[in-house]
């Protein structure tokens, strides 16, 4: 446990979606700060010995394990939880997987592809991709959020206004995340931890990785927030610009068909560069590339550029 947390949430008080009629793992006041320890978005399915076949064989009922619920004294609907995310404690292990049917180019990487990556728990130096590149790390919490409003049980996979699967890049240590409460307590749990995600993580995993997060949760009373919003310390791309972006980009207008056409044209750049396999390239971008829109007002087209950092191989 660190020495600054009031208390630790263990692996094993982790849950599959979401549901405010859980019982809370651990009730707090506003204010504490607790250590979760949190499993990989394959509930340790995957392990450093795992194969291609065993992404084939994942069982999905047992996706996005999160830690928690928390229930915070006092918090009620219409006020917020704000999380400040003081750290992370990494593994060292990690996996990137492309799962058929699962990304936003599943309709041209239809095979099982598999990555394990090992690095540095203590130093995050980068994390070397085979013998292509060696990514930057900058650990996060994927899976963040309260419980909802609305009754039964809730898929984990789909983000929602109170949280979840927001998988932001910057959800990293010194942000402060607010999110909306719809239920008495708030119920938060946290999980999905990755080493290092772009914005957008496109081929729909990171480098999933488990580790533990220490949080300090409190209250903004009758905040009425409508969607999360978050505050970061600093700047949110130093580890990746040093040495500049290869940009890809797709210009019509559909949003999505741009973005598409942006990751798939920066997918058959690298491959062809750097004497890639198409999918290794596809799960590398989605490791620490960064989807963006450019440009949202010129009609009838829009234009999404897609950011592929230099330092990996340079």
């Amino acid at each position: 446990m660190c020495k600054a947390c009031d208390y630790t949430i263990h692996g094993r008080q982790h849950h599959f979606g979401w549901d405010n009629t859980f019982e809370p793992a651990l009730r707090v006041a506003p204010g504490a700060t607790i250590e979760f320890e949190c499993r990989d978005s394959s509930a340790g399915q995957l392990t450093p010995q795992s194969t291609v076949e065993s992404v084939t064989a994942l069982d999905f009922s047992k996706i996005n394990p999160v830690s928690g619920p928390i229930f915070v004294e006092g918090a009620e609907p219409g006020d917020a939880l704000k999380v400040t995310i003081e750290g992370f404690k990494p593994s060292g292990f990690g996996w990137t997987a492309n799962i058929p049917g699962f990304g936003l180019l599943a309709d041209q990487f239809t095979e099982a592809a598999l990555t394990i990556w090992t690095y540095d728990p203590n130093s995050l130096e980068p994390a070397a991709f085979g013998r292509h590149g060696r990514v930057p790390l900058k650990p996060l919490a994927g899976t963040i959020g309260n419980a909802l409003a609305e009754p039964g049980h809730h898929s984990v996979v789909p983000p929602r206004r109170v949280g979840g699967n927001l998988d932001i890049r910057d959800l990293a240590a010194g942000t402060t995340l607010y999110l909306p409460v719809e239920v008495a307590g708030a119920l938060f749990s946290v999980g999905d931890t990755h080493a290092a995600q772009g914005d957008g993580e496109v081929c729909g995993t990171a480098i999933e990785s488990p580790m533990n997060a220490v949080l300090t949760l409190d209250l903004v009373k009758g905040a009425n927030l409508a969607m999360p919003r978050f505050t970061t310390p600093g700047p949110v791309t130093r580890h990746l610009d040093a040495k500049g972006y290869e940009v890809t980009t797709g210009v019509g207008p559909d949003l999505m068909t741009g973005a598409r056409q942006a990751v798939a044209d920066m997918v058959e750049l690298l491959a062809g560069r750097y004497n890639m396999n198409p999918v290794d390239a596809y799960m590398l971008v989605s490791t620490c590339g960064d989807l963006r829109i450019s440009e949202i007002v010129d009609m009838p087209n829009w234009v999404v550029s897609f950011y592929f950092p230099r330092v990996v191989f340079e």
